[in-house]
């Protein structure tokens, strides 16, 4: 899954505020069952439930209706690429955290430059990324397509410890730069990311395509000097 980057790195940007993300020591028995970042469910066919919905069988649609009405739809692209198709929350929850969420389609490359074509209008986010206003004609297509990948920006901060404690021990940590460390867990399919500098990053996809996400960052940690 490939995340607009404009998008992600506009909330890691953010300030930092006190507020801390808590839920480590939050009344066990007032934490729900299901829909929390870290309950996620792994099933036989490598797919994977995250906050109850499955990814690559459940659709935007039903995102939108696990979230609500106020999904925006774009297609956001980088320069020399495609783009996704992408439903965007400015504030969703799931359980009782709160943050930001991006659900990006799986689409094919045909029908997505179809929906780029017949964009009423594009515009840029921030450097050089483009996001462009679906036709009306499109939005059925999109709603029906199934969930790639999501990528949720939690309001408070996360710690270490709290990381830990939730989603247990890594598989393997892969170090950006100086303040910032991507926490792999192939089996669950989350890369997660901790900024010491911004806000952190959950990265889910189905367990069986993590390979797509964790081959870039192989690459960028042996290119670094």
């Amino acid at each position: 899954m490939k995340i607009a980057i404009a998008i992600i790195l506009l909330a890691l940007a953010l300030i930092v505020g006190p507020a801390v993300w808590t839920v480590a020591h939050h009344d066990p028995k007032a934490i729900p069952t299901s829909g929390m970042p870290w309950q996620i469910e792994t099933l036989p066919s490598g797919e994977s439930r995250v906050f109850d919905l499955t990814l690559g069988r459940s659709t935007l649609a039903d995102a939108k209706a696990r979230f609500g009405t106020e999904m925006q739809l774009a297609l956001v692209a980088e320069p020399d690429e495609d783009g996704n198709v992408e439903g965007y929350y400015e504030s969703a929850t799931a359980g009782f955290v709160a943050g930001k969420l991006i659900v990006t389609a799986e689409l094919p490359k045909d029908v997505i430059e179809g929906m780029r074509e017949r964009a009423p209008k594009t515009e840029y986010m921030q450097s050089t990324t483009r996001k462009a206003k679906l036709a009306d004609a499109d939005l059925a297509a999109a709603l029906a397509a199934p969930i790639r990948g999501m990528a949720f920006i939690p309001s408070a901060q996360l710690d270490e410890a709290i990381v830990l404690e939730r989603f247990g021990q890594p598989t393997e940590r892969i170090r950006v730069n100086d303040h910032v460390e991507h926490l792999l867990y192939p089996a669950k399919g989350l890369d997660l990311v901790l900024d010491s500098k911004g806000k952190e990053l959950l990265q889910y996809v189905a367990p069986a395509r993590f390979e797509a996400l964790q081959a870039p960052l192989k690459a960028q940690a042996q290119a670094k000097p």
